[in-house]
């Protein structure tokens, strides 16, 4: 079952994080947990292109998204952790703009439902500051478990992507274990659309590459 595999390479990725961080955890200072847990309301803007939709000209654009999002930062030493995102649901809304479709350009390709996990190393430039800014990269999967077909007969995605992710960001420690985060991510994937439409099959790819804007809250244990 295709969401049975996506769990389980995300489960690989998970344990491949907390491997290395048990191995490497003694270099962190003894008076800090080495756990730090974000949760952040975040906006999804997509920066997206794609090649021309075949059949009926035009190109695919994908809406902007706003959703709940939270990771969880193991710090492996004071410098360098290791951050998991494992809560951010988005839906984006899809059409395909400027075709030649007789008595209209643009058409709506309806909605999808995206669930993109991302694990990521960071370095941590001042640990032991009250402001704590930090930069990483990492890897992204594309998961998307819903699909709307709009006006078209139907609509598939091809999940199960692996994208590539850099981030920036910082915390504002206001006491010893609470902090205020801002975070950017930007992440480079592309993935391919099938429409059925207009008793044909329409096929594009692409490229999503959305900026992640994440504000927020966070706990050190």
């Amino acid at each position: 079952m295709e969401w049975f595999k996506s769990l389980t390479k995300i489960r690989v990725l998970v344990g491949c994080c907390l491997l290395l961080g048990i191995t490497l955890s003694p270099c962190l200072a003894a008076d800090q947990s080495p756990w730090l847990l974000r949760a952040r309301l975040l906006g999804v803007f997509p920066d997206d292109s794609s090649t021309d939709i075949t059949t009926i000209g035009g190109e695919a654009d994908v809406g902007e998204a706003y959703t709940p999002d939270m990771d969880i930062t193991y710090f492996i030493t004071d410098n360098i952790a290791a951050e998991l995102v494992f809560l951010a649901y988005a839906q984006h809304d899809v059409e395909a703009k400027d075709t030649s479709v007789p008595g209209g350009g643009d058409i709506d390709l309806g909605s999808f439902d995206l669930i993109p996990p991302i694990i990521a190393a960071q370095y941590h430039f001042m640990p032991q500051s009250a402001f704590r800014p930090y930069a990483g990269a990492g890897l992204s999967y594309i998961w998307i478990p819903n699909e709307d077909s709009g006006d078209a007969d139907a609509v598939r995605y091809d999940d199960g992507v692996i994208g590539y992710a850099l981030q920036a960001g910082f915390d504002y420690f206001f006491s010893d274990n609470w902090c205020i985060n801002f975070d950017l991510k930007k992440i480079w994937v592309e993935v391919d659309v099938e429409v059925d439409a207009l008793d044909t099959t329409v096929k594009t790819t692409v490229d999503v590459d959305p900026l992640l804007v994440g504000i927020g809250v966070g706990y050190r244990f």
